[in-house]
């Protein structure tokens, strides 16, 4: 296996035992939903959900759904995030709350931040194509530059009726090749996979974003995005030793 294909597993979440025991833990906080959602046909820039065989059997879900990791992959506490980049309150929480949970824990290695998409379709239209053109840029190894950089500018991209080229532009502005982006912006490249993610967090019982998920050891408890609420309770879990 190369280096790159290690890396890319280490950003998508760990392996597939592991999300398993992750998702388990949360049904167990949140509860199952059984909301359906509304699909597509693939075909040039996919802009909703599409159609994913399969993803009624919880553990193929979690195989298909991907998170991105931020951190050190053996941190003994996981920050999740189902977020949508078109959502104020998830803007809020990216540029005001995860530097400051990125400062105290994540860089110092006592946590690691996961986030998977759960792009609202019916309020925000862009949002599910934001998702993708994320991942699209995460091919060039420039995900986390391109999602913070979407969170940044989310009043000018969200009121357009069509993003594509606002995009692009964003993709090259964090080093990506805006030709290799656009084909694969403009495609169905990725629309699976952030469909899986949708699916996994309405079948978590998700509702709204940013939902925020602590998860240590056996165990996962929903805070607020606030950075006290969810400093105290990662600094309880690490004092107590329950993220051992």
């Amino acid at each position: 296996m190369s280096r790159s294909e290690q890396r890319r597993q280490a950003r998508e979440g760990g392996s597939g035992t592991k999300k398993l025991y992750i998702a388990i833990a949360i049904v167990a906080v949140l509860g199952v939903a059984g909301v359906g959602l509304s699909v597509q046909s693939g075909g040039s820039a996919v802009t909703a959900p599409v159609a994913v065989d399969g993803l009624d059997d919880m553990e193929h879900l979690v195989e298909v759904a991907q998170g991105v990791t931020r951190g050190d992959p053996d941190a003994p506490v996981t920050i999740v995030e189902f977020g949508d980049y078109q959502c104020p309150a998830c803007q809020a929480y990216a540029t005001q709350v995860k530097p400051q949970v990125d400062l105290a824990f994540v860089e110092s290695g006592r946590a690691k931040f996961i986030f998977y998409d759960f792009p609202i379709i019916g309020g925000h239209r862009n949002a599910f194509l934001a998702a993708r053109a994320a991942r699209c840029a995460g091919d060039q190894e420039r995900y986390w530059e391109y999602h913070d950089n979407l969170f940044r500018m989310q009043a000018r991209w969200s009121p357009m009726t069509n993003p594509i080229d606002t995009f692009v532009e964003y993709a090259e502005t964090v080093g990506a090749d805006g030709s290799s982006f656009r084909s694969c912006l403009e495609s169905d490249r990725h629309a699976e996979l952030v469909t899986a993610n949708m699916y996994l967090g309405e079948q978590l019982g998700v509702q709204g974003t940013p939902t925020i998920l602590i998860n240590y050891g056996a165990a996962t408890r929903r805070v607020g995005y606030d950075f006290e609420s969810i400093r105290s309770m990662i600094e309880d879990v690490l004092e107590s030793g329950e993220g051992a």
